[in-house]
């Protein structure tokens, strides 16, 4: 199924696809421990892995451990390439007495297909059999694609990387083990460029208050060249008032093309040819251009990677810095939707006074989730644009109408959605739809 919405495409080495959770078998790994105690990974993994001797406790096997999960299937190209890679840089690290453990966590399609694969590979396995849990590991992660390699503190559960796969890659003798990703300033390094060719240090552009903008863009991108304006219309707008610097990292194809296009820009620039382009799309996982990450200049922090949605909705930069609101607009952006649970309050076709209400709710309930460390978006479609037409298709829900409809869309668990009986948005159904879905008790239904 293709995505809800997506941005012009990067090229990317990974491969998708995953397969269709299949029938559940019993596993011919015999069993021969005992109940373990809870712990971050036995909580993530479950009480016991395989070996290939059998079943094994996860919390003796991982104790005191860096764990990588590696999400994989024999079927995927990329993923039997990268496999013998992995192996040499494992057992290279195991022999130098690095605490290292790897678990497979496998997409192959039947557990022949697992068992004929976990074969080739020296570490532990989550059981195939545990389709539920494999669902979740790849959701909580964000895998999208195989080869994947998320790296763990074995002590506290707490991710060190989510793209080690790309790191073993660029280290294949494993000497920037655990692959802890760089932080956004040792990314950026020392110095960007400005357009009349001279430098700026980077410490100049760090500061409280400060907003940093990285533009990815290319000239060959329509949608970048469309954006383009409107960011230095926003751009010149805020000069001079507001602390708001850019630095266009590009996606051109050659010298001549950065040059042309940074011409046309105001603010900053990294280098054509620069190797800080592809750190920084990695470190910001840009899948798409036009893309406009925001950072918080004096922490680093990320304030959104949806700064394109921002000034389009607000080119006026009345809401600047633009923090993400509790609840987005469909009509403006639909940021996250295909990789996180969204609850989706369809009202294009309600009053002003309906959908005013709704939103409050809507917020109210939203703000509770994030207190509580929820991986939950909520989303409001008040126009027929953006993406309100594609999922109203996808979910079957008909034509827009003066009666609200409430959905959640939960597109990581392989496609799935679940609809509302309500009738009325408003705290109470919005809590009770979502309890009604982390119970168990709402019919899951399939997008089309």
């Amino acid at each position: 199924m293709a995505p809800l919405c997506s941005p012009s495409k990067r090229t990317t080495a990974a491969a998708s696809g995953e397969a269709s959770p299949s029938k559940k078998v019993k596993s011919p790994w015999p069993s021969t421990v005992a109940p373990a105690a809870s712990s971050p990974l036995v909580d993530l993994l479950g009480p016991t892995l395989l070996s290939s001797a059998g079943e094994v406790p996860t919390a003796d096997k991982l104790a005191g451990k860096t764990v990588a999960l590696y999400f994989s299937g024999h079927w995927c190209g990329p993923c039997r390439g990268f496999t013998p890679k992995l192996v040499e840089v494992y057992t290279a690290l195991k022999k130098a007495g690095t605490e290292l453990e790897v678990v497979f966590v496998s997409s192959d399609r039947s557990q022949e297909g697992f068992d004929e694969y976990y074969g080739e590979m020296p570490w532990l396995a989550l059981p195939y059999a545990d389709r539920k849990r494999k669902q979740k590991l790849s959701k909580k992660f964000k895998v999208n694609g195989i080869p994947s390699v998320v790296v763990l503190d074995g002590a506290t559960g707490e991710t060190i990387s989510t793209d080690a796969r790309t790191a073993i890659l660029d280290d294949p003798k494993g000497e920037a083990f655990p692959w802890r990703p760089p932080t956004l300033w040792e990314v950026l390094g020392d110095e960007v460029l400005r357009g009349d060719g001279e430098s700026v240090d980077v410490e100049d552009l760090k500061g409280p208050g400060k907003v940093l903008g990285f533009y990815f863009s290319a000239h060959w991108c329509p949608p970048c060249r469309a954006f383009t304006p409107k960011l230095v219309e926003t751009y010149k707008k805020l000069a001079g008032d507001k602390p708001f610097e850019v630095v266009f990292v590009t996606g051109d194809n050659s010298q001549g093309e950065f040059q042309d296009y940074f011409k046309t820009m105001p603010w900053l620039a990294l280098p054509y040819g620069d190797p800080r382009v592809d750190k920084l799309n990695t470190l910001f996982d840009v899948n798409g251009i036009p893309a406009l990450v925001l950072v918080d200049a004096e922490t680093g922090a990320t304030i959104t990677t949806n700064g394109r949605g921002a000034i389009t909705a607000d080119p006026e930069g009345a809401e600047f810095p633009w923090l993400p609101k509790p609840v987005t607009d469909l009509a403006s952006s639909c940021d996250g939707i295909n990789e996180e649970s969204c609850v989706c309050a369809m009202m294009e076709g309600c009053s002003t006074e309906a959908q005013e209400a709704a939103l409050a709710a809507l917020t109210t309930v939203a703000e509770a989730s994030k207190a509580a460390g929820e991986d939950l978006l909520f989303f409001i479609a008040t126009k027929t644009e953006g993406a309100t037409s594609q999922i109203r298709k996808l979910t079957s829900l008909g034509e827009p109408s003066t009666t609200p409809q409430l959905l959640l869309l939960d597109i990581p668990d392989e496609g799935g959605f679940y609809r509302s009986a309500a009738t009325e948005v408003t705290q109470t159904s919005v809590e009770a739809f979502v309890a009604e879905v982390k119970r168990g008790e709402a019919t899951r239904q399939q997008l089309k």
